[in-house]
């Protein structure tokens, strides 16, 4: 099975997600969607103007009246847990969003410890220790103790960024003096020094009750939801030897088939693959270096050299552990990652992640279904529009029908690059053709068993045919700036007769 996930849901997604995604499981299953990434399920800080990342309380699933209301910006419990029903009906996998890093909106405040610490270098000290009241404490009152009665305080967590001195608030990062130390935990990002805090309240995961309560909420969670796997949220921040163990726990004790994918978020593959490592290969990680790949070859256009489009890739270096994807909702226009691919090199993006053997791709809603929005930019109001790319469905197809088999890859020119799938017993297989520049083709022999044979182009790009000569070798074109798919003539027809019943 060619699996492929879709990221369904972006930043600025409006509406009850939930009951959309259930309706539109049917036909994602149809498409080839076989696992769907669904955003965090848990109630927010903000209530329903939140994104599931400002997470208030991790066992309110849209439940209790709590923030506000009673559903989350996506929908209520109720419809979560029917979307996950409708999903597997449909013969598709839920990957839901874990944030582990931090709390947001506590209940009350507490008397705390703590030193500020430089911005830019968070080992360094640049204030005493200073008494002062910050918001650590959750007690959920709206939940009352339902799933669990644990009392979040303030020996919880590591850091705050928002205290109430005598004189006022004051903001910045703190680090709270706890009975784990006045330091950070060392096993993290060493970014900024020690990349420990990101934002809220930062959990302590040195805390053995919080690790004991983690457990209890992640079982509670995939007893009650039924999800098939977890996509973790800013790895870079959390406590490596917290998370292999948390894992673990999860693979021997819950579900030995969970699949876990991790943002980890570094643009150089080896050290994705010394993180996967330290994982011990529990962990499939996002390829950034190949995102950043395809955003810069959609901006230098024919300039960019196709050959070395996977050089410096993580799916070059791990690929059995990479999940590969064009664009997410931290790279979409006006986030804080923005580096978007090009539209007119997204069939293309989608080519190169579909199409070739390795890596797990991850398909991105706005991709699929298009997507408007509106937010401030620089104090002025920015209207976008994400277009759906008219192909990305045949190229979804394409690969559950037709990309199976050995592959033979043509990275052999800066701006026009091939390669093949061979098939197998039961899939024809295809030759996939891409320029970045002007009308090309390439010739490619397919052996003595491919003599005399027709091929169309299935994304319908090209109008030919073109037929192998009696060694099987063939020059298949392609459009300027484009992406074609040539397959066997006869299983293209025999594609569109099943598709036509």
């Amino acid at each position: 099975m060619n699996g492929v996930i879709i990221q369904y849901f972006h930043w600025y997604h409006a509406g009850n997600l939930w009951n959309e995604f259930a309706e539109n499981a049917e036909y994602l299953s149809k498409l080839g969607i076989t696992a769907a990434w669904l955003p965090p399920a848990t109630k927010c800080d903000l209530g329903k103007e939140g994104r599931g990342y400002d997470v208030y309380d991790l066992y309110d699933l849209g439940e209790f009246d709590q923030k506000d209301g009673i559903p989350t910006r996506y929908g209520t419990k109720e419809e979560y847990l029917n979307a996950i029903e409708k999903a597997h009906q449909a013969g598709i996998s839920v990957y839901a969003d874990i944030v582990l890093n931090h709390r947001m909106g506590a209940d009350e405040e507490e008397l705390v410890t703590v030193h500020k610490v430089n911005d830019e270098d968070r080992n360094e000290i640049i204030s005493k220790p200073i008494q002062v009241s910050a918001c650590t404490k959750f007690t959920f009152p709206g939940r009352q103790g339902k799933y669990s009665d644990f009392i979040w305080d303030y020996s919880c967590f590591s850091g705050i960024d928002i205290v109430r001195k005598e004189d006022g608030i004051a903001k910045g990062i703190f680090k709270i003096h706890n009975e784990y130390g006045t330091e950070w935990t060392d096993d993290v990002s060493h970014q900024f020094g020690n990349y420990d805090y990101l934002m809220g309240a930062d959990v302590e995961y040195r805390n053995p009750q919080v690790i004991r309560e983690m457990k209890n909420w992640i079982k509670w969670y995939m007893e009650t939801t039924k999800a098939d796997g977890i996509r973790l949220d800013a790895l870079k921040h959390l406590s490596s030897d917290f998370l292999k163990e948390w894992i673990a726990y999860i693979k021997t004790e819950l579900n030995p088939d969970c699949f876990v994918l991790g943002e980890f978020w570094k643009d150089e593959a080896e050290k994705l693959a010394l993180f996967s490592d330290k994982m011990e290969d529990m962990i499939s990680c996002f390829d950034v270096p190949l995102h950043y790949n395809l955003s810069r070859a959609s901006e230098e256009g024919s300039a960019y050299d196709l050959s070395q489009i996977l050089k410096g890739s993580f799916v070059e270096k791990k690929p059995l552990f990479s999940v590969s994807f064009v664009e997410n909702h931290d790279t979409q226009p006006l986030q804080a990652l923005e580096s978007p691919v090009q539209t007119w090199f997204k069939p293309i993006a989608y080519a190169i992640i579909l199409l070739l053997e390795e890596g797990y791709p991850c398909v991105f809603y706005p991709d699929l279904f298009g997507a408007e929005y509106t937010d401030t930019k620089d104090g002025e109001s920015v209207r976008i529009v994400l277009p759906k790319i008219e192909v990305l469905p045949k190229l979804l197809k394409a690969r559950q029908q037709f990309a199976f088999g050995e592959q033979i890859t043509y990275f052999d020119e800066p701006n026009c690059i091939a390669w093949v799938r061979n098939g197998n017993d039961e899939k024809s297989g295809c030759v996939v053709v891409v320029s970045n520049d002007k009308d090309a083709s390439k010739e490619i022999s397919l052996g003595k068993d491919k003599a005399h044979l027709s091929f169309k182009d299935f994304l319908n790009n090209r109008n030919e045919v073109i037929t192998t000569d009696e060694n099987g070798k063939a020059k298949f074109p392609v459009n300027a700036k484009s992406v074609s798919v040539w397959v066997r003539a006869d299983a293209i027809d025999e594609f569109n007769r099943v598709e036509d019943n």
